[in-house]
């Protein structure tokens, strides 16, 4: 197993990307997040509700997304404590099909400014079939 030093204040640039990620969502997910969350939306389980509302399918959670996606900065750090801030708005909902594969979201992120005081900003970008579906989506992060 081959294991990379968690990054630093003075070893990160403007510019330096984080390694992309494809984080996968099916709904076995967004019954375990209903769970956790507590938030039993029907939109979130119910196929026949959700599309007579207008939506292509069941959606994934706002906020199951949105943790999702901060993966790529986590896992980046090694250390989940070290994000201080975190915001984003949502732009298209995650549809959730109900078969094995679910849904791909596809996640870059790069660091976007250094801050005193050890911090740094990362944007993200959080795709599903090319789609944008966080925007803004900014994380301060203090390293080492």
């Amino acid at each position: 197993m081959t294991t990379t030093a968690a990054p630093t204040y003075g070893g990160v640039e403007v510019g330096t990307t984080l390694p992309p990620q494809t984080f996968t969502l099916r709904r076995m997910d967004l019954v375990r997040y209903a769970g956790a969350s507590g938030d039993f939306n029907v939109i979130h389980w119910n196929e026949r509700v959700a599309t007579a509302v207008g939506l292509p399918n069941v959606i994934a959670h706002g906020m199951l997304t949105m943790g999702t996606v901060i993966r790529v900065v986590t896992d980046w750090t090694g250390d989940p404590g070290a994000v201080v801030e975190y915001g984003t708005r949502f732009t298209r909902p995650v549809p959730v099909p109900d078969d094995d594969a679910g849904s791909d979201i596809e996640v870059s992120a790069a660091v976007s400014e250094k801050l005193g005081d050890n911090l740094v900003k990362i944007a993200i970008k959080a795709t599903y079939e090319g789609s944008t579906v966080l925007a803004k989506a900014i994380a301060t992060v203090r390293l080492p």
